[in-house]
């Protein structure tokens, strides 16, 4: 019972006691207002580590569906190197057409079907990404949508 009347009485007329609890209280509370680089890198690092593992967990519950999503990564990319091959052999074929008209009709050709591919060079980005750098994925599927958006005049 004294000892909680002299707890009283130090913290009313400020012994070391009390001015030390005050003390730490003050500083334990600026500490947690203050979020220093050291903190802030230790977060990332944590973010980073807990959705690359999300991407691993994600991979290996849907390891059912690999079929599926590898034919439809070389149904998508193989579309996309078609375009891009035939657009390039058109423009070939035209240099060697003797006919004006002719040559003109391929050019107009390959432009229209090399703009295709252009369009479609987002999704070939993500299907890249998602196979071959799956720990980036935010970062490449952050741009690929970037692409696709001012592909499309948005």
């Amino acid at each position: 019972m004294f000892s909680g009347i002299g707890s009283f009485f130090g913290k009313v007329f400020g012994t070391d006691k009390a001015l030390a609890g005050i003390v730490d209280g003050v500083s334990s509370g600026l500490d947690k207002l203050v979020y220093t680089d050291e903190e802030k890198a230790d977060d990332h690092a944590k973010s980073v580590t807990e959705a690359r593992q999300l991407v691993v967990d994600w991979m290996r519950s849907t390891q059912g569906q690999n079929l599926a999503r590898r034919l439809i990564a070389l149904s998508i990319t193989g579309v996309w190197l078609m375009q891009y091959v035939v657009a390039w052999l058109m423009d070939i074929i035209a240099i060697f057409v003797g006919n004006a008209a002719t040559r003109k009709l391929i050019t107009e050709a390959s432009t229209a079907t090399d703009s295709r591919a252009d369009t479609m060079v987002g999704a070939v980005m993500l299907i890249l990404a998602f196979y071959f750098a799956a720990p980036h994925m935010g970062d490449i599927a952050s741009a690929a949508l970037g692409k696709m958006k001012r592909d499309r005049g948005g």
